[in-house]
């Protein structure tokens, strides 16, 4: 087993001496997108930047660009690239993203991967932005959605497909009616899929035409998918 691998194994910092630096992590709805993160943020030792935390996060402490995210918000509008952009600007100021970080949610468009293309550029020392997609059949994400039952008593997840409760519809742990959210249905994943690929195709294709881009079969269990990607960045970054 690699370094890496065994690293991520035992939740250790890896060993590897390869810079990580900016890292995108691109995956449709359903693939462990969020799981993969955390397990590169233990690998590594770098933060994960996820534009939601941030701009809760303004929110929250009330601070400059907070309150103005919560008026337009309070409007019922959508935080324009621009504001979200100077969050990320204030985010990657902080002593932790030296030697690189996990971005999820960002760049979403074109616009906000040139502009941080744009940003890092004019940092002499800073690496540029890879960009690594975690793979998974669309037959697959769909069970993986479709099949999804929650317990409203103690939250545990299952899926009737891959990890059933020993009873049908009820909780192994509280034998409580186990419920499927309102928005895992087909429908809603096809809307979430059709939106997402709209979007991110262009950012894939620009990191992609870069030299800057690479895909990893997400099919697999999760400390084999954190290899796998951590194996794309270290080739990436040669």
């Amino acid at each position: 087993m690699s370094s890496s691998a065994s690293s991520m194994e035992t939740g250790r910092v890896t060993e590897n001496k390869t810079v990580p630096g900016p890292i995108l992590l691109l995956g449709a709805p359903g693939v462990g997108k969020g799981t993969q993160a955390k397990e590169l943020v233990k690998i590594w030792g770098i933060p994960q930047i996820s534009t939601g935390d941030l701009l809760r996060g303004n929110v929250s402490k009330g601070t400059e660009l907070g309150k103005v995210a919560k008026e337009i918000m309070g409007r019922g509008e959508l935080v324009p690239d621009s504001l979200v952009n100077e969050m990320v600007a204030a985010r990657l100021q902080e002593p932790d993203t030296a030697k690189g970080y996990i971005l999820d949610g960002f760049p979403r468009t074109l616009p906000q991967a040139g502009w941080l293309d744009g940003r890092l550029a004019q940092q002499p020392k800073t690496l540029p932005v890879v960009a690594v997609s975690i793979q998974v059949d669309y037959n697959q994400l769909l069970r993986r959605i479709t099949g999804r039952r929650n317990c409203p008593v103690c939250q545990t997840i299952y899926n009737i497909y891959g990890k059933p409760p020993q009873k049908d519809g009820i909780c192994d742990v509280e034998g409580a009616a186990l419920v499927q959210r309102a928005d895992d249905t087909e429908k809603v994943f096809e809307e979430r899929m059709r939106a997402y690929e709209a979007m991110t195709t262009p950012v894939v294709e620009h990191y992609r035409a870069l030299g800057r881009f690479a895909e990893v079969d997400g099919d697999r269990p999760i400390s084999s998918i954190a290899a796998g990607i951590v194996a794309a960045v270290e080739q990436l970054r040669k």
